[in-house]
């Protein structure tokens, strides 16, 4: 499970808008999800303090708030994905570094 720490935790409850005491403890289990969906979609972790490593806590931050307002077994409606998401990840994906060929050390 990824580690939330406290001033990242602190983030997304405010990114998410999440007062209630009974839901903070749902918020490592959607973190973990969400770092667990980067990774199965080819992203893995940027470095601390570099341009991806806050577009990764962005798509982050979206999963989070996606996982904490479906959290319904049903969906009414159109279920769209969000293209700023998809943007971010994509660019994200594409740009993996990859140390053996020497790609992607714009961080």
């Amino acid at each position: 499970m990824a580690e939330l720490k406290p001033e990242r935790k602190a983030e997304l409850l405010a990114y998410c808008r999440i007062d209630a005491p009974e839901d903070t403890l749902l918020l490592p289990g959607y973190y973990s999800a969400s770092v667990g969906y980067m990774a199965g979609a080819g992203v893995s972790i940027p470095t601390d303090g570099t341009d991806r490593r806050a577009l990764y806590d962005q798509c982050i931050n979206y999963l989070v708030l996606d996982k904490y307002e479906r959290r319904s077994a049903t969906i009414t409606g159109a279920v769209v994905e969000n293209p700023e998401f998809v943007r971010i990840k994509n660019q994200l994906k594409f740009t993996e570094p990859v140390p053996d060929l020497g790609t992607g050390g714009g961080e």
